[in-house]
């Protein structure tokens, strides 16, 4: 959909919209990238966003670093604490979006918890992050049932709100979720909290068909997935994977902002390998 006729059709295609068009197209699965803004600072976030971007990448969410991240791991957990220790704020994220608008066109999408937004209340945030040039909106604490006010102001700056389905969510629910959910729609492939893991959930797949009843909107999974055979299973099943953790971690074991780049971008650069040609010998034994 062009410009022009999204917006006589009264919705605006965000970059989320149009780079998931372009994947439908080309038959190709997204990846989703998480980073922690302000791990290990700013800066190097900045550095490894375009390196992230550049290797692949379709998406990349920017955490907001929150001191009580109830739905993350541990991994995410030392990370938000890393860039709280170096006094990353809101404010300071939505200044590096407009940083990195600057210099690259990846679709961003501010990752937070509901508390820092609030602070800097609902209309001024969503303001400044349409003018810094993000695309999208995840709180993973704002459940759509108490969520009218926030999708209104997000969508009358044009910012796509993506909310997470849950293995757990009812069929009512999942209804509920698909129509607050603009841009994606972010399924958790299992309960708990973020974090790596070797496997995937037996009954992914029977959620993700389940979903797809309600929403026309792209999928994407995410919890767990950091492997480039989890994202060749995935690739006939689902529009997207959310990697997250996998890329933290490398990060947190990187002796530079340089090294954290280049192994971040490494990571990227196997999975969208294994997301557009399957896996091969170099992708196992990563």
């Amino acid at each position: 959909m062009s410009e022009q006729a999204a917006k006589i059709s009264g919705t605006i295609e965000t970059r989320i919209g149009r780079r998931f068009r372009e994947l439908a197209s080309a038959g190709e699965l997204g990846i989703v990238a998480y980073l922690t803004a302000g791990d290990p600072s700013l800066a190097a976030t900045e550095e490894i966003v375009l390196a992230t971007a550049a290797a692949g990448a379709d998406v990349i969410e920017l955490g907001v670093p929150f001191s009580d991240p109830v739905a993350d791991g541990p991994t995410i957990q030392r990370a938000s604490e890393r860039a709280l220790r170096q006094g990353t704020t809101l404010a300071n994220v939505i200044d590096l979006v407009a940083q990195l608008r600057k210099k690259t066109e990846v679709p961003l999408v501010l990752f937070s918890y509901f508390n820092p937004i609030l602070q800097m209340g609902l209309e001024h945030f969503a303001a400044n992050a349409r003018h810094a040039g993000a695309d999208g909106v995840l709180v993973t604490d704002m459940t759509p049932e108490e969520g009218s006010e926030y999708r209104a102001t997000m969508q009358s700056h044009e910012l796509d709100t993506i909310f997470l389905a849950a293995p757990t969510s009812t069929d009512d629910r999942l209804r509920l979720i698909s129509k607050a959910s603009s841009g994606f729609l972010y399924v958790i492939s299992r309960t708990g909290v973020t974090g790596a893991k070797d496997s995937l959930p037996e009954e992914l797949p029977a959620m993700v068909r389940r979903a797809r009843k309600f929403t026309p909107l792209p999928i994407a999974v995410g919890f767990g997935i950091s492997l480039p055979t989890q994202v060749t299973i995935l690739g006939g099943i689902v529009d997207a994977v959310v990697v997250g953790s996998a890329l933290v971690s490398e990060i947190e074991k990187a002796k530079s902002a340089s090294a954290a780049a280049e192994a971040v971008a490494e990571r990227v650069k196997l999975l969208k390998h294994a997301a557009r040609h399957g896996v091969s010998r170099r992708d196992t034994n990563a």
